[in-house]
């Protein structure tokens, strides 16, 4: 369990058993908190609830409601939390239907509006075979049987264009958010290379090891930034020429 949060993820599941009942399937914490590298200022809480057939509305409603209140609780960053359905985890399907989904990112829609956010939060979402890959491998179950039992293989088409999705603007946007994004495609890469699922942290480390030298002050303040209080100093010139370089050295890789 994450110190300091334990009471949090303890209400959190409970309120998932309560609301859910016999068709939850699992609570399972993943991303930095089930990796080793979880750090209060700059990461946030990851988790999928899978659940057996599709929620009623009136439990998704319910579900909003509380965690907008556990929310103030959570890291900064927040909470960033999916339900999927136990069938689309194996086998796995891709994109990847979720039935719900909850994250700062559409924190003023659910305030403002929580029953357009209910319409719109549902769908497919192509980051979960990156969520679906880490969780299999590194999951917490906080409740239920453990995640290898759950979620199926993720191929590694599907992590890849998964990963891309999520890096695919990095040139335009590594100045805005230099840490995230340095980080996450030094991962991708280190995937791309030699096939190694990492953290953030690790895909740092990893970096500093096996790119040219001249980024390793750049991959550095990005570590060092992660791990400490979540500030970089972007020069947009080295950070889209890093991006650039990094897209690169990723996209041209097939399997």
């Amino acid at each position: 369990m994450i110190e300091g949060f334990e009471a949090l993820l303890d209400r959190l599941t409970a309120t998932s058993r309560a609301l859910f009942g016999d068709d939850l399937i699992g609570v399972y914490l993943h991303g930095s908190a089930a990796m080793g590298c979880f750090n209060p200022k700059t990461s946030d809480l990851d988790l999928l609830l899978v659940t057996d057939t599709a929620p009623e509305r009136a439990q998704k409603r319910a579900f909003l409601q509380t965690l907008l209140k556990l929310n103030s609780q959570a890291p900064p960053k927040g909470l960033e939390l999916s339900v999927v359905r136990r069938q689309v985890c194996d086998p796995f399907q891709y994109p990847t239907p979720y039935e719900f989904h909850f994250s700062p990112s559409h924190l003023e829609l659910a305030l403002r509006d929580a029953e357009r956010y209910l319409d719109v939060l549902v769908g497919t979402d192509r980051d979960l075979a990156a969520h679906f890959m880490i969780v299999r491998r590194f999951g917490i179950a906080l409740w239920g049987p453990p995640a290898a039992e759950v979620f199926g293989p993720v191929p590694k088409e599907a992590y890849l264009d998964s990963l891309l999705y999520d890096v695919g603007n990095a040139e335009a946007e590594i100045w805005s958010d230099p840490v995230y994004l340095t980080l996450n495609l030094c991962r991708v890469l280190a995937f791309v290379r030699e096939g190694a699922v990492l953290s953030k942290k690790e895909g740092g480390s990893w970096a500093l090891q096996n790119l040219p030298e001249h980024f390793s002050d750049w991959v550095g303040a990005a570590v060092q930034a992660y791990v400490g209080d979540g500030k970089m100093v972007a020069d947009p010139g080295v950070a889209q020429d890093f991006a650039r370089y990094m897209l690169e050295e990723i996209r041209p890789k097939k399997f």
